[in-house]
């Protein structure tokens, strides 16, 4: 469990760095971005086991969880508007 929420959370930010070298291609930065928030919920997923497991606690959960919110809403936002952010 742990290799896979750090394998899918290292991912996430591996995949927006990619997005932002590549913001000159529209639907290559959308790809990676759509990547990335997969791999974002992925995480969120990992999270919610760990706490079912007893592995965290509620706090930490929802600290957690939180976090990985506002990470995919912007995400949302980014892959809505990619023209936004091209150079």
């Amino acid at each position: 469990m742990v290799d896979q929420m750090r394998r899918s959370s290292r991912s996430v930010c591996a995949n927006i760095a990619e997005a932002w070298r590549k913001r000159r291609y529209p639907a290559h930065f959308v790809s990676k971005l759509s990547d990335s928030e997969g791999e974002a919920e992925e995480t969120r997923v990992w999270i919610e086991l760990a706490f079912r497991c007893g592995y965290l606690k509620r706090e930490q959960t929802d600290d957690l969880d939180d976090r990985y919110d506002k990470i995919l809403g912007q995400l949302v936002l980014m892959i809505n508007a990619p023209e936004k952010w091209k150079l």
